[in-house]
């Protein structure tokens, strides 16, 4: 099956390591092979995270995110208003 990915979001998070992290979230695509050409593509359901650097983020149910293969924690920043 093809795949492809489509940014969703990005943001800042923070590991336990205290390292700054940039988090980007992905939407999974397949393509859709009732189509002869190779532009038509759907959601699969599934979203992916990965780090800037390409490294995979690992989401439990309960929204806890580490960085995958590793013991870091990741918590995103909190996003301040400006006025």
């Amino acid at each position: 099956m093809d795949l492809r990915l489509r940014l969703l979001e990005s943001f800042r998070a923070t590991g336990s390591d205290g390292v700054s992290y940039k988090v980007m979230a992905y939407e999974r695509l397949a393509r859709d092979a009732s189509f002869a050409d190779d532009e038509h593509w759907e959601p699969t359901g599934q979203a992916e995270y990965r780090l800037a650097d390409g490294r995979f983020v690992d989401v439990k149910r309960d929204g806890e995110m580490c960085i995958a293969g590793t013991t870091v924690v990741l918590s995103p920043d909190q996003v301040r208003a400006t006025a």
